[in-house]
């Protein structure tokens, strides 16, 4: 057995935005490309909630960092796909790959088109009447707060979910050259 530690550091890449928004879409997209491990709230929270009621609190993202902890210690790369929606949170997941010395990269993930978000919005409740997913007015009321710490934030109304992957790639190349390789960093993407 090989106890050394990992040559390549540990990355955790932390999606937020709007139920919606596309940020599933990416980080599946993104975990299939780099072969991360995806760790999805809304799967975490669903038998918590079957089995305690729909006001779990933040138990599920309790759980999304120990899962990410684990396989950050482990040396992989962790997607978390998750709303994301406060500075609690985000501060949590940055404490998750601190601890863990992780590179940490933050995605905040919008849709610009209202029409196009509620469409969005309201195809995923058809398509999945039972997963208890938010309707519009729920997702409109939703608070949730700035952030300025992004390092990446992506408009799904003008960027599509490969173009979107390609983005978040480029700038893993440029903030983790030995895991990803060498190439020219992106910017910032509104």
């Amino acid at each position: 057995m090989d106890n050394s530690t990992p040559t390549e550091p540990p990355v955790l890449i932390v999606f937020g935005g709007r139920p919606g928004s596309g940020k599933s879409t990416i980080a599946l997209a993104l975990t299939r490309q780099i072969g991360a491990v995806l760790l999805e709230i809304d799967r975490i929270e669903a038998p918590l909630q079957a089995k305690l009621g729909r006001d779990i609190g933040p138990l599920g993202y309790n759980v999304a960092y120990q899962a990410a902890t684990s396989n950050l210690d482990l040396g992989h790369i962790v997607v978390a796909d998750c709303v994301n929606p406060i500075a609690v949170t985000r501060n949590a997941w940055a404490s998750v790959a601190m601890g863990c010395k992780a590179v940490l990269i933050q995605v905040n993930v919008a849709c610009s088109d209202t029409q196009e978000h509620r469409r969005r919005v309201e195809k995923r409740l058809i398509e999945r009447p039972m997963q208890g997913l938010p309707d519009w007015d729920s997702v409109q009321a939703r608070s949730i707060d700035e952030w300025p710490d992004a390092d990446i934030t992506l408009d799904t109304a003008t960027l599509a979910p490969g173009a979107a992957v390609a983005a978040i790639v480029s700038n893993l190349r440029h903030l983790v050259p030995s895991r990803f390789g060498l190439s020219t960093p992106a910017k910032k993407m509104l």
